[in-house]
């Protein structure tokens, strides 16, 4: 297996997905509680890695041995069966790297506390079962449902937490100004399925797969693509406004022309190969200002 195969393998390219919730985590914990603990912040990030890399393995994987489309999806469209990749290495190097997640876990939970077990251990069912068992999340019109709300909040939650444990209380106040500032990332980030599903429609029915866009229709699903990206917008600046985010994320809005236009050529063709890259290009781009825009504010904390 060459690295450029193996990359595709664990899907590098969508990574941008975990990277930017785990640094807006960092930065949100440094605004609001002045606190860092870079050593176990480090080892939670390595954790993240592994286990969403090990996810995305299996989501091939799976596709792979479910694929009832035999021909053109598993011997031409699905990277193991293209590749001709041996299924039993593929499968080593997704268990070895779920093993050395939960061990890193494991110990981030006896240092941290119990809380960490359920939010990593709802992480890791949401990611197991998206793509496993006789009805994978991702063949039922909830992948939009989970995945947004367990990469985009999930994640900048723990990292919250791990950085704050010590003085972190859990309240309706801070989980709603977690929920708040991570929003954005939710939005984008269950947009990025929803546009992969909208391009995927009729090869997912082919395959038996009967996503949100089954139920919703083209027409539908793409309005509610525009909705979840206003409501994002709306959401930077509902951040700022309740001084849970500095005044500098409002520069995040210098993308909003960009990010327009990405939804515009979107909207005007749903081709996985040509445009599905939009729904990416929002994502990174918005993800990446949100972040950029907070952290050029650390120097000005007092503390």
């Amino acid at each position: 297996m060459t690295v450029s195969v193996f990359l595709e393998l664990v899907e590098i390219k969508a990574k941008t997905a975990s990277i930017l919730p785990f640094l807006l985590g960092a930065c949100f914990s440094w605004f609001n509680y002045h606190s860092l603990n870079l050593g176990y912040l480090l080892v939670f990030f390595i954790a993240m890695f592994l286990f969403n890399m090990a996810v995305d393995i299996l989501d091939n994987y799976n596709d792979y041995h479910n694929a009832t489309d035999k021909h053109d999806y598993k011997k031409k469209t699905n990277i193991i069966g293209r590749e001709h990749l041996s299924i039993k290495l593929v499968f080593s190097i997704m268990i070895g790297m779920i093993i050395i997640s939960a061990f890193l876990g494991l110990i981030l939970v006896y240092i941290t506390g119990w809380q960490l077990l359920v939010m990593g251990g709802i992480c890791y069912l949401v990611g197991i079962f998206y793509s496993s068992g006789p009805r994978p999340l991702s063949s039922l019109p909830l992948g939009e449902v989970f995945s947004g709300p367990t990469m985009g909040f999930m994640i900048t939650l723990i990292c919250v937490y791990i950085n704050s444990y010590q003085i972190f209380s859990w309240n309706l106040v801070n989980l709603g100004a977690i929920l708040l500032i991570s929003l954005p990332n939710t939005l984008w980030i269950s947009n990025l399925m929803l546009a992969n599903n909208i391009c995927d429609l009729e090869e997912d029915e082919k395959n038996q797969r009967f996503t949100l866009v089954h139920y919703l229709g083209k027409e539908h699903s793409l309005q509610l693509f525009v909705i979840m990206n206003s409501v994002a917008i709306i959401a930077l600046v509902a951040a700022v406004i309740l001084k849970i985010a500095p005044v500098t994320m409002l520069l995040s809005l210098c993308i909003l022309p960009v990010i327009l236009k990405q939804i515009g050529i979107f909207l005007n063709k749903q081709v996985k190969k040509e445009t599905f890259s939009c729904a990416i290009k929002i994502l990174a781009i918005g993800a990446v200002s949100q972040t950029l825009t907070f952290l050029i504010y650390m120097p000005f904390i007092n503390y």
